[in-house]
């Protein structure tokens, strides 16, 4: 099952960790694995979450104009 995370849940979860939270609470809490969690840090660690919602846009935007 493929299941897809909000920009807000990302953001949530990078900030926990921020303020301290361990890494292996909060992959519990979300439901991921530590290296998910690691991924989205290295992508969206420092952003908002409206920064986020446009990062995810053109990435995808991105992938349409590589596939023609």
């Amino acid at each position: 099952m493929n299941k897809r995370y909000t920009e807000e849940q990302i953001i949530s979860a990078i900030k926990e960790h921020e303020a301290g939270a361990k890494v292996d609470d909060i992959c519990g809490s979300v439901s991921i694995s530590s290296g998910r969690f690691y991924n989205w840090r290295s992508k969206c660690a420092g952003l908002e979450v409206n920064e986020a919602k446009r990062l995810r846009e053109l990435e995808s935007e991105n992938g349409k104009q590589r596939s023609f």
